[in-house]
């Protein structure tokens, strides 16, 4: 792990053509991503409020599941963050902040 990584031991898995857990983890998380998206739609597009609740309702659960599934890959060293740089960070807050006055002179 260099100092630009935030990062956790790696579990190690099976290597070969044969499916391993990071890899049912990997489609898992890619297929909840996905999910979480198409709700996200699906709520914008819902045409009455009992649709748009249970819409809600299911994307905050999936929305849950694929976070815990991030964490758990994360646990075991499958995923790593980068570590932003403060002047990163600093650019992107006050480029933000000029969009947000812009909008409130419209």
């Amino acid at each position: 792990m260099n100092n630009k990584e935030i990062s956790n031991p790696k579990t190690n898995v099976p290597k070969g053509k044969n499916l391993n857990d990071k890899d049912y983890m990997n489609s898992l998380l890619s297929t909840l991503k996905e999910m979480v998206k198409n709700y996200a739609i699906a709520l914008t597009e819902a045409s009455n409020e009992t649709l748009y609740k249970q819409y809600k309702e299911m994307f905050l659960e999936y929305a849950d599941f694929q976070r815990e599934v991030f964490e758990v890959m994360f646990k075991k060293g499958w995923y790593s963050l980068e570590v932003a740089e403060e002047q990163k960070i600093n650019k992107k807050h006050q480029m933000l902040k000029q969009e947000l006055t812009d909008l409130s002179e419209s």
